[in-house]
């Protein structure tokens, strides 16, 4: 990089290099893996380098930064990967295009309402981690049902390994999982684990630190 080139373009196109490298080891086609900035609490400035750069989905954690925010970027896939609830669905639907975080029944109705035909990724709390979100892993397949007679569009699964262990295992298990309902994206793999997750069959990363930097505080 030149003293001159933007830090924020730099890291798009390392990113970009590395989930290649990665899905290539695999023997996958890089250009089925989508990048999702995660944006929380990323400036207008760092935002619109991003987009310029080529970054063509955005992720939000909270639902009043993503409406906030938005409305200015109407020409990028805006992706909802935080903690989803109820009331907050309404003032999402005109904006989200991906929900990543189906975690339970009760937003199904909501979801159907507000957001018909939605494209959501059932989130699995695959250690059953009691301070995850996520529904339990005996709980996917009747959430998959549930969602889908309602009308939504169910793509695929999501998930976050417990922080610590080897992520490796429990993004195979969220592959295998996958594959048996016949779910073709995989929503896995963040900033320092996003290599692995591509390996295991990830088509979708959600990376903050490794393209935007720190985040401020938020």
């Amino acid at each position: 990089m030149t003293p001159t080139a933007d830090p924020v373009a730099a890291r798009w196109a390392a990113v970009r290099a590395r989930v290649a490298a990665a899905a290539e080891r695999a023997g996958r086609d890089p250009a089925a893996v989508r990048i999702v900035a995660a944006t929380k609490t990323v400036p207008a400035e760092r935002l619109a380098a991003l987009v310029a750069a080529g970054c063509a989905d955005l992720g939000e954690n909270r639902a009043q930064e993503l409406v906030a925010k938005a409305p200015g970027w109407p020409d990028v896939t805006w992706h909802f990967i935080g903690h989803l609830q109820r009331n907050k669905v309404r003032a999402l639907a005109p904006f989200v295009s991906w929900w990543h975080t189906l975690d339970r029944p009760a937003l199904v109705p909501v979801l159907a309402e507000h957001a018909p035909g939605a494209s959501v990724l059932v989130e699995v709390n695959l250690a059953r981690e009691p301070q995850k979100s996520g529904c339990a892993p005996e709980a996917v397949t009747g959430l998959v049902d549930e969602a889908t007679a309602a009308g939504l569009r169910v793509l695929g699964l999501m998930a976050v390994p417990p922080r610590g262990e080897d992520p490796r295992a429990w993004f195979a298990i969220l592959a295998r999982t996958g594959a048996a309902l016949g779910l073709p994206e995989l929503s896995m793999g963040m900033s320092d684990d996003f290599e692995a997750a591509v390996e295991e069959g990830a088509t979708v990363v959600r990376l903050g630190r490794v393209l935007l930097g720190e985040r401020g505080p938020g």
